[in-house]
């Protein structure tokens, strides 16, 4: 199958499932995996923190941050099309009693710093308490620029607050601009990683912040049924994501950016090029397209697809620029019949 729905679906490597077959193992909870601890060291000396944790998913990461950072009462700023807003079950919110406070996202997935400084709540008991600026990058597949990293961390950090980063693609925005990731990671206290989606381990994500920050949020993972034991399988894996996953990611890129250039030959599909920054890029269909037909002629050419009005489209390890090209040839002669 050629799997364009996400990059989540990405299989792990040869030489991960070898690391996974092999990998010294103890018991996580009680800290000590000799593996899952490598892993965390490995990963806070690579990206400039005390302290990292490894955890089940993306989605617990950002929880555990949220909850490290903001008490119940507390507010977190964020962007409208934010993953740990709109993508997370509430979570936030129904687990933390934490009240997040979205923002419009510029085009360039941005939010304005005039709109994040007039959402800080003044010091008065009508307000939930502002606490956290929570940012992503990459977003829709969209690289936030690094003079307004450093402008929004510069605004936390004069209003007080502190500021996340939901890193989920930011190995994907830190191949883009040809910069380490610790060179975006350093403007914030604290950063979720996704080790499973274009990284291609199969399970897990990392926190990284302080001491005192990474404390409390093993303590949340524990209660809310996130300590895993021998994890050290699954860390085996993310060391290679970091190590051996990270420089490849460039071509994912190339691959998007053949793949819309392509499509903007089609009438059928809009794409607005200046968009596709890394892996992912969105194609509006015209209104006669039906999308549940495309994506059933889709499948049945050994091919996975979201449907909907727009495609989001998302190139990973699993699909090569041959794939892209008997897509293409798909969706041509569905286009035509």
């Amino acid at each position: 199958m050629i799997d364009l729905r996400s990059d989540t679906v990405t299989q792990p490597t040869a030489a991960m499932r070898l690391a996974m077959s092999r990998a010294e193992v103890g018991d996580d909870v009680y800290g000590d995996d000799p593996t899952v601890n490598s892993l965390q060291d490995m990963a806070a000396d690579m990206f400039g923190f005390e302290s990292a944790l490894f955890t089940a998913s993306g989605t617990q990461a950002n929880l555990l941050a949220l909850m490290a950072h903001c008490e119940r009462g507390d507010e977190y700023l964020c962007g409208q099309q934010a993953h740990n807003y709109k993508f997370e079950g509430g979570g936030a919110a129904v687990l933390g009693s934490i009240q997040p406070q979205p923002l419009m996202n510029q085009l360039d997935g941005t939010i304005a710093l005039a709109e994040i400084e007039a959402a800080i709540k003044p010091d008065d008991i009508h307000f939930a308490r502002t606490r956290l600026l929570s940012l992503e990058n990459t977003i829709g597949g969209k690289v936030l620029p690094q003079n307004y990293l450093a402008e929004a961390q510069a605004l936390a950090f004069h209003r007080g607050l502190k500021i996340h980063l939901d890193g989920a693609r930011v190995a994907n925005a830190a191949a883009a601009q040809n910069l380490a990731i610790s060179d975006i990671t350093a403007h914030f206290d604290s950063v979720s990683i996704c080790l499973s989606k274009g990284l291609c381990a199969p399970v897990g994500s990392l926190l990284l912040g302080d001491e005192r920050l990474i404390k409390k949020a093993i303590r949340w993972r524990k209660m809310l049924g996130g300590g895993m034991r021998q994890a050290g399988i699954l860390a085996a894996a993310g060391k290679l994501a970091l190590t051996e996953q990270v420089e490849r990611l460039t071509e994912d890129h190339e691959n998007a950016a053949y793949f819309a250039r392509k499509l903007t030959e089609f009438d059928e599909f809009e794409v607005d090029l200046a968009t596709v920054q890394t892996n992912m890029l969105f194609a509006t269909l015209a209104p006669h397209v039906d999308a549940e037909s495309l994506a059933k002629r889709c499948r049945s050419e050994g091919i996975l697809i979201s449907p909907g009005k727009t495609l989001r489209l998302v190139t990973h390890k699993d699909v090569s620029r041959q794939d892209i090209d008997k897509v293409l040839r798909v969706f041509k002669l569905h286009l035509q019949a």
